[in-house]
């Protein structure tokens, strides 16, 4: 995976509590930790608009959708 350098600006006590978990070797050093920070914030916001979308099915319908063609006998199916 390529990586690219950024510039960022970050609170004061924001940078502390970084370089204190880099110091207590929780992450190998300030990059890997906000790479991290990121990643796990993007995953997140991500599930929220996955759950969104969910939010819009109609749970009557998908049953119904999912049952669709179980009411037919076997007699009826199409043969291969």
């Amino acid at each position: 995976m390529s990586t690219k350098k950024i510039a960022v600006t970050i609170d004061e006590s924001l940078l502390k509590k970084a370089d204190t978990l880099v110091k207590s070797k929780r992450f190998i050093n300030r990059s890997r930790l906000i790479q991290e920070a990121l990643r796990d914030k993007l995953k997140e916001i991500e599930k929220e608009q996955f759950m969104k979308e969910c939010e819009k099915f109609d749970p009557e319908f998908e049953k119904e959708l999912a049952e669709e063609g179980f009411n037919i006998g076997i007699a009826e199916w199409t043969e291969y």
